[in-house]
């Protein structure tokens, strides 16, 4: 079973619109390239680099799709309310005898026993939990506007057509010179927004089997796309030179270091699949992957259940990606981010699931991640604190967070272009 297949079984205990997004994916442009055109009128004058640039991380960018409890993925058992407003979904607090109990991170949150292999990546202090969190600007409840605002990196604006790593691919040089695939995204239902409108950036779902129905030779692509329009033709060759470039890497044959193990599923393999790019030095510069079954109406099943299934999916191949690529013998430069349209919220409601919500958690994992503590200006569980007196408030803008990355670790200053019209305050959640 594919995990086309498994989304669509997991939307069964969702609302109607996810289970609608699942079904027929979203309208994506992979046949355009945005930067091929020239960048829209509106952008700032931007810095590009003029030649290549070798010493910036790359970046993954991992999609919660479907608005992720972060009350279970980073429980505040320190909150006094926590307890009493999910009598049945709460996860057991790290004192208890109950066998299914949390993981205590300091003592106010913990991780639940889905994610129990990030554990490891938080004490070394390469994984950093960003409580309470979201998009500050909108409210909207709606998965598809949502998702759009998020992966656009500005709030109520459908206007804006590309994504937040596309403008910067757009905006800074190539860190390999010539490289036929800067961006890539391994998800169904082709190119996700947050890639759309980058350079050199294609949608390929499973990198191993990437190919063309048949191979013709340079010249005959040539003549075929010698009168189509210039970034028609563009994409069409670097598509070829990708099928080339993917068919040298021997995916079937990868063997993770240190002993990772990913899962076998198609998250897990996802993951595998970018270790190799990675480790064959093909240029790659961004990953984006998706992961869904998020929108937990009904039995969310916190440590026992479909919730507690789709986070040991989730922790297994993040803490396996990091073994295998952050902690061998050759340590490569990766930062993973992890985020979802928005949160739920704090009530159970009467299906022992949780209703749509405001305020959840990302995650920041790598190296050059201030971690080993999860960052947070806790608004607080009360009713008297929640936003509408039913969520938790954002209090932290995920654009601060990604911002900081964009310039400290991807070496890119265009801020105003990556996140327009938005002046991000530093959170210090990278080394210098």
């Amino acid at each position: 079973m594919n995990h086309h297949q498994d989304s669509q079984q997991d939307a069964h205990l969702a609302c109607p619109e996810y289970r609608a997004l699942s079904r027929r994916g979203f309208l994506t442009f992979t046949g355009l390239n945005f930067a091929a055109m020239g960048l829209p009128a509106w952008m700032p004058e931007v810095q590009l680099a003029g030649s290549q640039d070798s010493s910036r991380d790359i970046i993954i960018s991992v999609f919660l799709r479907g608005g992720a409890d972060g009350l279970t993925l980073v429980a505040p058992f320190g909150d006094a309310n926590y307890f009493s407003v999910r009598p049945n979904i709460a996860v057991p607090a790290p004192d208890s005898r109950n066998a299914l109990r949390g993981i205590a991170l300091d003592n106010f949150f913990m991780l639940p026993p889905g994610l129990a292999a990030l554990e490891p990546v938080y004490r070394a202090g390469h994984l950093l939990p960003v409580h309470a969190t979201g998009q500050m600007y909108t409210k909207s409840r709606s998965h598809f506007e949502a998702e759009r605002y998020l992966e656009a990196g500005k709030p109520d604006d459908y206007l804006l057509a590309t994504g937040w790593l596309a403008r910067h691919l757009a905006t800074s040089a190539p860190a390999k010179s010539g490289a036929p695939l800067r961006g890539v995204s391994l998800s169904w239902g082709g190119l996700r927004h947050t890639l759309i409108g980058a350079p050199n950036s294609l949608p390929i779902s499973d990198p191993q089997s990437f190919g063309m129905s048949y191979n013709p030779e340079p010249s005959v692509l040539d003549t075929l796309y010698a009168g189509a329009w210039a970034p028609l033709r563009a994409t069409a060759q670097t598509a070829m030179k990708t099928v080339e470039l993917l068919q040298s890497i021997d995916f079937r044959g990868y063997r993770p270091a240190n002993g990772a193990r990913y899962p076998e599923t198609q998250f897990g393999r996802s993951f595998r699949s970018l270790a190799a790019m990675i480790k064959a030095d093909i240029g790659l510069e961004v990953g984006h992957v998706d992961i869904g079954g998020w929108d937990t109406h009904a039995q969310q099943g916190s440590v026992d259940g479909g919730m507690h299934t789709q986070m040991r999916e989730l922790g297994d191949s993040l803490g396996a990606f990091w073994s295998d690529v952050m902690q061998g013998a050759v340590r490569y430069r990766v930062t993973v981010v992890v985020v979802s349209e928005f949160g739920r919220n704090v009530r159970e409601n009467g299906s022992k699931g949780t209703d749509h919500g405001r305020g959840g958690v990302f995650f920041l994992m790598g190296q050059n991640i201030r971690g080993g503590r999860v960052l947070a200006t806790w608004p607080g569980l009360a009713r008297e604190e929640l936003e509408d007196g039913q969520d938790l408030r954002v209090t932290i803008d995920y654009r601060d967070l990604l911002a900081e990355v964009v310039r400290r670790r991807l070496n890119n200053s265009n801020l105003m272009t990556i996140f327009p019209e938005y002046a991000p305050v530093e959170r210090g959640v990278t080394v210098p």
